[in-house]
């Protein structure tokens, strides 16, 4: 089976996760590009890469770990009280970016993940007006 047919959960199993999600917050420490994005988190990163992990295990094709333990998956709730724009948008998608680069990612991952990531990251926005998902229902999120 290549990884085109297997899901990226498939493709990099919970502890894959679980370290792409503790290498993504540690990237956002310290990435002097990200420090924006970072002081809208607490000091302690700890419980944020349990969250993103259990999150992203359902999101990738895993058990649904993050909708078991909160009753949703909506993301754009827990975020509604900080403003995010383009500008944080694209400062998670560079940690996101660099995590996979460090996890050793095959190329075949990334590619996977890419546009799923942008939607993902995107339809979070609520800074600079509502991205095409905020009004049409039929839009996951909108590029």
């Amino acid at each position: 089976m290549s990884n085109s047919e297997r899901t990226p959960y498939q493709i990099l199993g919970g502890d894959g996760i679980r370290q792409l999600a503790s290498i993504f917050y540690d990237i956002m420490d310290t990435l002097p590009e990200a420090a924006p994005l970072r002081a809208m988190h607490a000091k302690e990163l700890q419980p944020m890469k349990v969250k993103l992990a259990e999150y992203l295990t359902g999101w990738m094709g895993g058990p649904p770990l993050y909708a078991k333990k909160y009753d949703t998956v909506c993301m754009t709730t827990p975020h509604a009280p900080y403003h995010i724009g383009p500008a944080e948008r694209d400062q998670w998608l560079l940690c996101m970016d660099k995590a996979l680069e460090q996890t050793e990612a095959s190329e075949e991952l990334v590619d996977m993940l890419k546009v799923p990531m942008f939607r993902i990251a995107d339809a979070i926005r609520n800074k600079e007006g509502p991205s095409s998902a905020a009004t049409n229902p039929n839009i996951i999120a909108a590029d």
